[in-house]
C-alpha cells in the first residue's frame, strides 16, 4: 500500500519584536531646543517633550501587537494539529479498510464475497486470525518537537487491522469450549468462503460438533483438494495437510501445530508463533451463524460442488428404460443419478461449448464410445472431424461404427469430405423416397442413423466459411433423414449462427471464459462461474429441451477398455459405408480409365470429383465440337502429359511444340487447311513458345492462334493450349477459351493471377491434378513412348538455287562467299563488288550497262550487303526481275526494303543456316543452308 506522506504543522514561531522609534523621538526635542533658541520661550521646551511620549505610547503598541499575533500563531498551530489528527485517523481508516479487504475475515466474506484465486492452497496460504495493531505504512513529514515524536509513535501502529498467518501444519485454539469453538467456527467459515471446494476440502469429527458439516467442502474429498482437519480436543487427524483443533486450557499444545491462539477472552486473546507474542481480538460465530452461512454457500456452489471427481464409463449404466429407436447414450454422473442423452429425442442436434483444457474433447470421445456401446454399426455411423491438430479422435479409429475421419492436417480432405454431406443428404432423400416412408425410424432397418462430430467447429468455418452453408442445411433436414450434428466449439457466440442454433436444442457447456458464452447456450452464467484447474476439468453444465435449468454433470472418462470391449462385441458387424467416394488417384492410366468409361466420339480428359453428387464421372472433350481447353501449371504440373494423352486419342492431331518454325509453319497449315482442318490442335507451353519469336512474330502468332480459337467452331476444330501463366500475351487467347484447368502453381500469388480461387491453391497438389471452376480433375496418364499426333509440315528444306543468277543479301560477306562456294562448287560464288570488276565477256549477267542475263554462261551467286547492293542498284533490279533473290535470316529488315514485302515471311531462326528465297515473284519460301550455320 502506496500512502501519501502526513505533514506535520510548524511549531507557532515567536512574534518579532516592534523596534524603538529613536529618530521619530529625536525630531520633536530637536525642534523644541531650536524654538526655544530662536524664541526665549520656555513653553517651547514643552514641544521638544512629545520625543519620550511617543517612544513610550510606540512600545506600548509593539507589546499589544506581539501578543495579538502570538495568539493567531498559537490557534494556527492548534488547528494544524487538529488537521493532522483528523488526517491521521483518515489515513489509519482507509489503511485498515485496505488490509481488511487484501485479508477479509469471515464477516466481510459474508458481506462482500472475495474474488477466489486459483491458486492451490499450501503451507503459505495466509489466514486471518483476528484483529490487532500492525505497522502503518504512514510516513510522517514536518516536525521534530517531542509533541511530533508523540505523534509519529501513534501514526507508526494502526491499530484494528487483520492478523495474518500462514496456515503452516495447523492452528489450535486454546480455551473455554464455546469461545474456542466460536473462534474455531470464524476460521473454518473465512476458509471455505475464499476457496471453491475443489481448492478446499473439510475432513474430521469436529465439523459435526460445531455445526460445519454443511459446506459442501466438507463432502466428499475432491481430486486436488487441500485437506483441512477440524477437529475437538485429543481426536487424530491422518491424511490431513492442517489442522484448526479446539483444545481446553489446559490442554498440551500437538505437536506440528505452528500457531496457537489462547482465547479465554475473546478481545484480548494471545496469539503464539514462531516470531514471537501478541495479543489479538479473535472473531467468534455461534453454531447457528455458521449453518446458515453454510446453507447460503451450498446452494451459491450448486450441484457442481456435490458431483464425483471422477468416474469412469464402464461404471454408467444405460437404464433399462431407455428406447433404443433413439441414440440413447449415458455420458457421465449427476449429484444423484447417471445422465441420459439421447441425440434423437433431445436433438436431434447438439452445441458443446468449453475453453481449452475445459474436458471438451473427452467429453466427445465418451458420448460417441457410449452410443457404440448401446447400439450397432448398422444402427449408427460416426464421421468425426478434428479442427485442433487431428489427434482428439485417434483412440476411435478403431471403432467398426467409424465410417470416416478427417482432419485440419488434410485440407482438402476435410473440404471434400464436408461437401459430400449434401450428396448423403440427397441419397438419404433418394432411399425414403424409394421406401415410401417419410422418415428413418419407419425405415426398417434400411438406412442406418449418421452422426457427424466436429471437434473446433470455429476453425473449420475460419479455414473454409463457405461450408457453413453445408452444416445450416444438414441440421435443416437431418432430423427425418437420421443425420445428427455434435459441434464442438470453445465458444459460440459469433460461431454458430442463429438458424444453426435455432436447430440445436441439445446444449452442453464446459468452463467457458465469457459469461455471454454461457447464456446462450444453456441459459445461464454456470458454466462461466466454474472454478479453473484440474478440479473443473470434464465438469459440465447438460441442457436439454424438456429442462427449466442446466443440470450439472462429472463427464466419464472412456478407456481403452471400453474400446476393446466395444470392438469386440460388434466384431462381426458390418462396416459402415463411408459417405463418400475415396479420393482421385493420384496417378490414373488412359487405358484403364477408358476401359472403365467408355466413350464414343470424345476425348478423355480425366476423371472429375463432385463430393456434393457422390460421384466421379469421366471429363470428356469432343473434338470438333467443343472450342477447346486452357491448362495453366507450373513445372512438372502435368500440362505435357494432358496433350500426350488427348495425341493419343486422335488420330487427327497437329502438336504446336517449341519449335518455333515448325509451330510457325504447323499454325499455318491450320489456318490455310480450311475444311480438311485437324480436328484437335494441341499447343504446348504457350508462352514459352512466344518468348522463342522476336516480337513481331510472337504479336503475329498470337493473333492468329487467337484467330484460330475464336473460328474454332466454323472449322470443326478443337483448341488445347498449355501454358505456365496467364497473364501477359497469352492472356487474350486463354480468355477465348471456354475451359480453363488450373493445374499446380509454384506460388499463391500465380494461382490467384491465373484466375484461380483463394481456397483452391494447394502447394502440395500431385502432378495431372487439376480444378476446373470448383471441381477437382485428374488427368489421365500415358507413357511418353506412346505418344503420337502430327507435328505439322516439315519446317525448312535444303536451298537449291533456281535461276542463273542469284543475288545473296547477307551480314559478314567474306565468311558466306566461302561457305557458299563450299556448298555449291558448280557455281561462281563472288561478292558483288569484286564481280562488277571483271569483264563483261565473262560474265553471265552483262554490267551495269548491260541489257540482259546471258543463258549460256556459268550459274553465279553474287553476296553482298545491304550498302554494296545499293551501289549496284541496276544489277539487283535485273536480279529481282529475272533471277533470284536469297536474303539470310539475319537480315529480315532488308527483306522488306530490297523486295518490297510487308507481310511477315515464315519464321526463320536467324545464324542457324536459314533464308529466304524469293524466285519469279513468288512468295518468300524458307530454305536452310547448313554451311551457314554459325554453331556448326
Amino acid at each position: 500500500m502506496d500512502l501519501e506522506p502526513l505533514t506535520l504543522p510548524a511549531v507557532a514561531a515567536e512574534p518579532r519584536r516592534q523596534p524603538v522609534p529613536v529618530l521619530a523621538a529625536v525630531v520633536p526635542i530637536a525642534a523644541g531646543v531650536v524654538l526655544w533658541l530662536i524664541t526665549g520661550s520656555v513653553f517651547s521646551l514643552c514641544f521638544a517633550a512629545l520625543g519620550p511620549l511617543m517612544i513610550g505610547a510606540s512600545l506600548l503598541d509593539g507589546l499589544r501587537t506581539r501578543r495579538r499575533e502570538r495568539r493567531a500563531a498559537a490557534d494556527d498551530e492548534t488547528a494544524g494539529w487538529r488537521r493532522a489528527e483528523q488526517d491521521l485517523m483518515r489515513r489509519h481508516q482507509i489503511e485498515r479498510r485496505e488490509l481488511r479487504r487484501v485479508h477479509p475475515d469471515a464477516a466481510a466474506s459474508v458481506m462482500d464475497a472475495p474474488l477466489r484465486d486459483l491458486r492451490p492452497i499450501d503451507d503459505s496460504t495466509p489466514i486471518v486470525v483476528g484483529s490487532g495493531a500492525r505497522r502503518s505504512a504512514l510516513r510522517v513529514t514536518g516536525d521534530d518537537g517531542e509533541r511530533a515524536r508523540a505523534f509519529r509513535e501513534r501514526a507508526s501502529q494502526v491499530a484494528g487491522v487483520p492478523i495474518t498467518v500462514a496456515m503452516g501444519r495447523g492452528i489450535c485454539l486454546r480455551g473455554p469450549a464455546p469461545i474456542a469453538g466460536a473462534a474455531a467456527r470464524a476460521l473454518v467459515v473465512q476458509l471455505c468462503l475464499r476457496h471453491a471446494p475443489g481448492q478446499l476440502a473439510l475432513v474430521g469429527g469436529g465439523l459435526e460438533v460445531l455445526g460445519l458439516a454443511g459446506f459442501p467442502h466438507a463432502g466428499r474429498t475432491r481430486r486436488g483438494a487441500w485437506r483441512l482437519a477440524v477437529v475437538v480436543g485429543d481426536e487424530e487427524c491422518v491424511g490431513a495437510a492442517a489442522q484448526i483443533r479446539v483444545c481446553g486450557t489446559d490442554d498440551e499444545v500437538p505437536e506440528g501445530v505452528t500457531t496457537l491462539i489462547d482465547v479465554a477472552d475473546p478481545a484480548r486473546a494471545r496469539l503464539r508463533t514462531s516470531a514471537g507474542i501478541e495479543e489479538i481480538a479473535v472473531e467468534c460465530l455461534s453454531r447457528a451463524q455458521a449453518m446458515a452461512i453454510a446453507a447460503g454457500s451450498a446452494e451459491r456452489e450448486g450441484d457442481a460442488a456435490q458431483l464425483p471427481d471422477i468416474v469412469a464409463l464402464g461404471e454408467l449404466v444405460l437404464p433399462a428404460e431407455a428406447g433404443r429407436a433413439g441414440l440413447a447414450a449415458v455420458i457421465g454422473r449427476t449429484e444423484s443419478t447417471d445422465l441420459v442423452l439421447d441425440l434423437v429425442e433431445d436433438g436431434p442436434h447438439a452445441i458443446v461449448t468449453g475453453m481449452t483444457g475445459s474436458g471438451k474433447s473427452e467429453l466427445l470421445v465418451t458420448w460417441i464410445t457410449s452410443m457404440a456401446r448401446s447400439h450397432g454399426p448398422d444402427e449408427v455411423a460416426f464421421v468425426l472431424a478434428d479442427f485442433k491438430g487431428g489427434t482428439a479422435f485417434d483412440p476411435l479409429r478403431a471403432l467398426p461404427h467409424v465410417a470416416a475421419v478427417i482432419t485440419d492436417l488434410d485440407e482438402e480432405g476435410a473440404r471434400r469430405g464436408v461437401e459430400s454431406l449434401t450428396a448423403e443428404l440427397r441419397r438419404r432423400e433418394a432411399v425414403l423416397a424409394e421406401l415410401a416412408v417419410r422418415s428413418v425410424a419407419e425405415a426398417s432397418g434400411r438406412l442406418g442413423r449418421l452422426v457427424i462430430v466436429v471437434d473446433e467447429f470455429a476453425a473449420l468455418l475460419q479455414e473454409h466459411p463457405d461450408l457453413g452453408a453445408v452444416f445450416s442445411d444438414v441440421a435443416a433436414r437431418g432430423r427425418a433423414l437420421g443425420m445428427h450434428l455434435i459441434l464442438g466449439t470453445q465458444r459460440a457466440a459469433g460461431v454458430i449462427r442463429d438458424g444453426l442454433a435455432a436447430n440445436c436444442p441439445l446444449r452442453v457447456s464446459l468452463r467457458v471464459t465469457e459469461a455471454a458464452d454461457s447464456r446462450l447456450v444453456i441459459g445461464s452464467d454456470d458454466a462461466a462461474e466454474l472454478p479453473g484447474g484440474a478440479a473443473s476439468r470434464g465438469l459440465a453444465f447438460v441442457r436439454r429441451p424438456q429442462d427449466t435449468a442446466a443440470v450439472a454433470v462429472r463427464v466419464a472418462l472412456t478407456g481403452a477398455g471400453d474400446l476393446r470391449e466395444i470392438g469386440t462385441r460388434w466384431q462381426d458387424a458390418r462396416e459402415p459405408v463411408s459417405p463418400w467416394l475415396a479420393p482421385l488417384p493420384r496417378r490414373l492410366d488412359l487405358d484403364e480409365m477408358a476401359a472403365a468409361h467408355p466413350h464414343d466420339n470424345a476425348l478423355l480428359v480425366g476423371l472429375t470429383d463432385e463430393p456434393e453428387r457422390q460421384c466421379q464421372t469421366p471429363m470428356l472433350l469432343r473434338p470438333g465440337i467443343d472450342r477447346g481447353l486452357a491448362a495453366i501449371g507450373g513445372s512438372s504440373s502435368g500440362r505435357t502429359s494432358l496433350l500426350r494423352a488427348l495425341a493419343r486419342q486422335s488420330a487427327r492431331s497437329v502438336v504446336l511444340r517449341a519449335d518455333p518454325e515448325r509451330a510457325w509453319d504447323a499454325l499455318a497449315g491450320v489456318l490455310d487447311a480450311g475444311a480438311s482442318a485437324p480436328e484437335l490442335v494441341l499447343c504446348d507451353d504457350l508462352d514459352q513458345l512466344l518468348a522463342a519469336f522476336p516480337v513481331e512474330y510472337a504479336q503475329a502468332f498470337l493473333e492468329r492462334m487467337e484467330k484460330l480459337v475464336r473460328s474454332a467452331a466454323a472449322r470443326g476444330c478443337t483448341v488445347v493450349i498449355t501454358t505456365g501463366r496467364a497473364s501477359g500475351q497469352t492472356s487474350r487467347v486463354i480468355e477465348a477459351l471456354p475451359t480453363r484447368m488450373l493445374l499446380r502453381m509454384g506460388t499463391k500469388m500465380e494461382h490467384l493471377a491465373a484466375g484461380g480461387d483463394n481456397d483452391g491453391y494447394r502447394r502440395d497438389r500431385p502432378a495431372g491434378r487439376g480444378r476446373v471452376d470448383d471441381r477437382e480433375v485428374q488427368i489421365v496418364w500415358t507413357d511418353a513412348s506412346e505418344e503420337t499426333g502430327a507435328t505439322g509440315a516439315v519446317a525448312v528444306q535444303r536451298w537449291t538455287p533456281t535461276a542463273r543468277v542469284v543475288g545473296v543479301i547477307a551480314l559478314g560477306v567474306r565468311r558466306v562467299v566461302e561457305c557458299l562456294r563450299a556448298a555449291y562448287p558448280d557455281h561462281v560464288v563472288s561478292p558483288v563488288a569484286d564481280h562488277t570488276q571483271e569483264s563483261p565477256s565473262s560474265l553471265p549477267v552483262v554490267g551495269v550497262q548491260g541489257a540482259a542475263i546471258s543463258s549460256g554462261a556459268s550459274p553465279t551467286i553474287l553476296v553482298g550487303d545491304a550498302d554494296s547492293w545499293q551501289r549496284q542498284w541496276p544489277l539487283w533490279q535485273r536480279i529481282r526481275l529475272e533471277g533470284e533473290m536469297l536474303f539470310l535470316a539475319e537480315c529480315a529488315g532488308e527483306l522488306r526494303s530490297f523486295a518490297s514485302i510487308r507481310e511477315l515471311p515464315p519464321f526463320a531462326e536467324p545464324h542457324a543456316g536459314r533464308a529466304w528465297t524469293i524466285h519469279a515473284g513468288r512468295a518468300p519460301q524458307r530454305v536452310v543452308i547448313p554451311e551457314l550455320d554459325a554453331s556448326r
